[in-house]
């Protein structure tokens, strides 16, 4: 793939998704465009068409064995969303052939008029406590209703399988066994995984009726309307499997900032650093009130979360010692994991509970 120009969109590369377009039908061609993101992840690109503004989004400039499979079930999921009540970008055109672009799937997708609460605020909330708390509120609903939509229905049931809780600890203990391998990376670097591995297996719930997990649900991954606490979008859809949804709303549990464990990251000046967010437990309700899902396990989703994040975040400190990954950032994650294994290990020794929040 084309290293990345200033024009952010290199002339080969548009030639190549023009050619594609006018076979969909598409004669109007690309205009100028900008970078929004072109970082590990995926290059993000905002584009004009049309008299607007659309984004292109293809895998990273140095990609993983499993970008290009991705960025394929983000556009399934986006297709498969449309006409939801779930907030998420219109899909314009997926190319999910990595011929078409030299080895890149791509896709084209509507811009979203919103803002990252994670990095960023916006006027209208800024001093209105009623108006933050009501954001948080709104994330939750919006997970729930992504839980009634029907997997099998939508036609995304063969995203998942049988067993998706019964997976989860012998999959990311694996994981964490693998890191063992890097030189330096001691056995102990992440405190209470056997316990707390044993415990998610012993209290491990019933199969619940599948539904779709985003499977990396946070305010980095919503944005909100600039004028009103609603969302706009929720983006990122990589990650996102069918199984049991509760696991998401752990997630979001563990990383909601403001509370224990501590936040991952904290941006000043963000939505997302102010003291007057929803409390964990208003998020709950909101959560249950959309979904209509049981919650009385809430306590062993948010410890399997913590568990699986902690481990996935922990890779960065085993790739830094291995000197794949620079340090400052593989320390913090590092110490966000130790911050993750230990709520769940309080959790599982009885010691905190979502329950009894207030």
């Amino acid at each position: 793939m084309n290293a990345l120009d200033a024009d952010a969109l290199p002339e080969a590369d548009r030639a190549r998704i023009e050619s594609w377009l006018r076979a969909q039908g598409v004669t109007v061609g690309l205009g100028p465009a900008r970078l929004l993101a072109g970082g590990s992840q995926n290059v993000v690109v905002a584009v004009q068409f049309q008299g607007r503004e659309v984004v292109l989004r293809r895998p990273p400039v140095h990609p993983r064995p499993t970008s290009n499979r991705a960025l394929q079930r983000e556009m399934t999921v986006l297709a498969a969303l449309a006409g939801s009540d779930v907030p998420h970008p219109k899909l314009l055109w997926a190319c999910p052939d990595p011929e078409i672009l030299g080895g890149d799937v791509f896709y084209l997708m509507e811009l979203v008029d919103g803002f990252n609460p994670s990095v960023e605020s916006s006027a209208a909330y800024i001093g209105d406590p009623a108006r933050q708390r009501s954001m948080g509120l709104a994330v939750a609903a919006a997970l729930g209703r992504l839980a009634r939509v029907d997997a099998e229905a939508t036609g995304l049931g063969s995203l998942g399988r049988p067993g998706f809780l019964a997976r989860q600890v012998p999959q990311w203990t694996a994981v964490a066994e693998g890191y063992q391998a890097v030189v330096g990376y001691r056995a102990d670097e992440l405190p209470h995984l056997a316990e707390v591995g044993r415990w998610l297996q012993a209290h491990r719930p019933e199969e619940v009726s599948p539904a779709i997990l985003h499977g990396d649900y946070q305010l980095a991954n919503v944005l909100l309307h600039h004028d009103r606490p609603e969302v706009a979008a929720i983006i990122d859809w990589e990650m996102a499997t069918v199984g049991d949804p509760l696991l998401d709303l752990g997630w979001l549990l563990v990383c909601w900032p403001g509370g224990d464990p501590e936040p991952i990251e904290q941006v000043p000046g963000s939505l997302a650093g102010s003291k007057d967010l929803a409390t964990r437990s208003e998020l709950i309700a909101a959560y249950g009130e959309a979904s209509g899902r049981d919650l009385s396990a809430i306590d062993w989703y948010v410890a399997m979360a913590g568990f699986k994040l902690g481990i996935l975040l922990d890779g960065t400190w085993a790739r830094c010692l291995a000197g794949k990954a620079d340090r400052s950032t593989g320390e913090r994650l590092h110490h966000a994991a130790v911050g993750l294994l230990d709520a769940a290990h309080r959790i599982a020794s009885g010691r905190w509970s979502l329950r009894d929040l207030a």
